[in-house]
């Protein structure tokens, strides 16, 4: 089996990710990210996600992005956003470089690994705005990275997979369902509370609901009372 890189955050885009690598028969190595976001749970998430779809191997990190600041996922006197963003505004859960700072970290592990494929489950259609989810950003890493490790400059191609990128959420959901991904597991809001439940109104979980509503499917989400 050829191995794979998959970021996995805990949130139900990640985890579809994981599960399309897996379905590809990859040997799928799961990589989180404690970064300084808010709530922890979504990392609870990630192990719980990990397990029921057999990861290999499951590894968290830790870089305290918080110490700059500038998102509202890291900066608890900044507000989560609740009804949405304009079209050429990027709204204030946008971290900085967090994308590239974790793909860099999925490729260091993937040329220790001997591995020249990793995963991430970036969207270009239901997503918040967020630059570092475009395809021409995707692009420009997968470029950078086969200019820049010891493996690509020996033969060894890194191909940068991004699955559901020009999916709908509705359409992702039901991706993940036909590989019986259990969604209740997952965590998207962005400020679950210790116990995974999600609050229900901040924008991730307005668009995560309209998924499930589109696609016809029980919202199985556990949100707070």
């Amino acid at each position: 089996m050829k191995k794979a890189v998959v970021l996995l955050s805990g949130g139900l885009d990640s985890a579809t990710t994981l599960a399309i690598a897996r379905n590809q028969q990859f040997k799928c190595y799961a990589l989180s990210v404690q970064y300084g976001q808010r709530h922890q749970s979504e990392l609870i998430a990630a192990q719980h996600v990990a397990r029921q779809l057999q990861a290999h191997e499951h590894k968290l990190i830790t870089i305290d992005l918080s110490t700059f600041g500038g998102s509202a996922l890291l900066d608890e006197s900044m507000a989560i956003p609740t009804s949405g963003t304009a079209n050429d505004t990027i709204p204030t859960t946008y971290v900085p470089a967090r994308n590239t700072i974790m793909l860099s970290l999925a490729l260091a592990w993937a040329e220790t690994l001997a591995c020249q494929d990793i995963f991430i489950g970036v969207n270009a259609i239901d997503y918040s705005g967020y630059p570092d989810c475009r395809p021409e950003y995707i692009k420009a890493f997968e470029k950078m990275a086969n200019l820049a490790t010891k493996a690509t400059i020996e033969g060894k191609k890194i191909t940068l997979h991004t699955p559901l990128i020009h999916l709908s959420k509705s359409d992702i959901i039901l991706t993940g369902i036909a590989l019986g991904i259990e969604y209740s597991t997952t965590i998207s809001c962005y400020q679950a509370d210790d116990s995974g439940q999600a609050c229900g109104y901040c924008d991730s979980c307005r668009i995560r609901n309209a998924g499930f509503v589109a696609a016809g499917i029980a919202d199985p989400t556990r949100y707070r009372a």
